[in-house]
């Protein structure tokens, strides 16, 4: 059984949801911006918003310290 989620995000929600991304990203130094960090925030991002998350704070909490 597979622990995917699988959720349906309006425009509003994409963009919070991009822009939690993009600062969690800027908000890490330069040499931690890698691929695989930036890859790891989006999927902290995703799952947290998949469990239902929509607070532009705790989101950025989880994402800052995926990449940390």
């Amino acid at each position: 059984m597979s622990d995917e989620r699988t959720a349906i995000y309006g425009p509003e929600e994409l963009s919070l949801l991009g822009t939690i991304f993009d600062q969690a990203v800027a908000s890490l130094p330069a040499t931690m911006q890698t691929q695989a960090n930036r890859t790891e925030i989006a999927k902290i991002v995703m799952d947290r918003a998949a469990a239902g998350e929509r607070e532009l704070l705790p989101l950025m909490t989880f994402a800052v310290a995926a990449g940390t």
